[in-house]
């Protein structure tokens, strides 16, 4: 009688594109996000406000300075400001308390004042969650070690969007993902945003592919 996980993020999918695929008289967000939870409310309330996957990496990065896969909870108010800013959203300040401190309560579950990308990346629609499609993937830090290693040809510490173009499309192939040419595009424009003026370092990537990195 209930849904969970990725139950949860396929029942979103499909209501995203039901409310596009409807014509007139379709049911508002507002009134089905009467039927959620709480928390779950708030998120498809939120992503009506959220830009694309591109842009929530590319402020992301802005905040994760020491790209450690969390933000400070105490930067999480300028980030959500920079997301709304990016969307052409308007706000007040206090709404943006208010959705810092919701997310705070939904996010931050031990207290530990830190906030992971995996789990902040739900603020985003879901067919702009490219993090979603590699959940499965779960690389060891010897795995990805070796993935890095193989790509980074001239072994200079970091690769470029050539050969992350290669790495995606491999990492897919062996995985059976089913991912078509425009979905591997806006994935790697999106990881490509945490880049440093194209280049993507281990770290970086290690953000996004190594479930049990130790960073």
């Amino acid at each position: 009688g209930y849904i969970e996980g990725k139950e949860l993020e396929n029942f979103f999918k499909e209501l995203e594109n039901a409310r596009r695929g409807a014509g007139a008289g379709v049911v508002s967000v507002l009134t089905l996000a009467q039927l959620l939870p709480t928390e779950e409310n708030f998120l498809l309330c939120f992503r009506e406000f959220v830009g694309s996957s591109a842009e929530f990496m590319a402020a992301w990065r802005r905040y994760d300075s020491d790209r450690s896969g969390y933000i400070e909870s105490n930067e999480l108010k300028g980030f959500l400001s920079d997301l709304l800013k990016k969307a052409n959203k308007n706000y007040d300040d206090k709404k943006l308390k208010e959705y810092t401190q919701t997310i705070l309560r939904m996010f931050d579950l031990n207290g530990d004042g830190k906030l992971g990308l995996s789990e902040m990346a739900r603020l985003l629609p879901v067919q702009e969650n490219f993090l979603l499609k590699f959940e499965g993937i779960r690389l060891t830090v010897k795995e990805f070690d070796s993935l890095f290693t193989f790509y980074d040809k001239d072994g200079n510490g970091y690769i470029d969007e050539q050969e992350l173009d290669a790495l995606l499309k491999d990492l897919c192939d062996k995985n059976k993902m089913d991912v078509d040419s425009t979905g591997l595009v806006g994935y790697k424009k999106s990881i490509m945003a945490l880049s440093d003026g194209g280049k993507l370092y281990r770290t970086e990537l290690e953000i996004v592919l190594c479930r049990d990195s130790t960073l």
